[in-house]
């Protein structure tokens, strides 16, 4: 009976290190968003989550005028097989990782066609795909995790970042004549 108990908390820990490992007890958990553009036109990114965890993040724990991860842990994704306009820019079918500059007044979105980085440092600028620049709006409450969203609109979605309380948003659509 002893060995039973002992093999199967044995087993119980085996299985909680392979969760942790594979990110299931991480503090930054990995979240998803997407948009259906229409017309089977999609738009989904994958980010990993921080928590405020009563800190000041703008500014602070996110510098303001530098490249950020836009997330944590490795870099956040966007992958899309339409052809788009984001913030008026073209953006092709395909996969990249987004980074943000905030600043206080406004931030910069930077769609980069290197794939696979951690998040930080940013040593990518050869790779950018395009930069375009986010509006930014006060929340009404503090938002304790960091959460990328869409919303569907007439014309496509709005990209929004939520955190602390802070939005950051820009626009998405699919590009005429794709």
């Amino acid at each position: 009976m002893n060995k039973r108990i002992v093999h199967l908390g044995v087993i119980i820990l085996l299985t909680s290190a392979a969760f942790a490992q594979m990110g299931g007890n991480r503090p930054s958990p990995a979240e998803s968003a997407s948009c259906d553009l229409s017309g089977g036109k999609t738009v989904k990114t994958d980010y990993s989550s921080p928590r405020m965890k009563g800190r000041k993040i703008y500014g602070d724990l996110v510098p303001f005028r530098e490249v950020w991860r836009t997330g944590a842990n490795e870099a956040t994704t966007l992958v899309t097989n339409a052809n788009l306009l984001v913030g008026g820019k073209p953006v092709p079918p395909g996969s990249y990782t987004i980074f943000t500059v905030p600043r206080a007044d406004r931030w910069t979105l930077i769609i980069n066609k290197k794939t696979g980085e951690w998040g930080i440092p940013y040593k990518y600028e050869s790779d950018e795909l395009v930069r375009v620049d986010m509006e930014v709006s006060k929340l009404p409450s503090p938002v304790e995790n960091f959460t990328i969203a869409y919303d569907k609109n007439s014309s496509g979605c709005t990209l929004r970042m939520d955190w602390e309380t802070t939005r950051a948003s820009v626009e998405i659509s699919p590009q005429h004549g794709d």
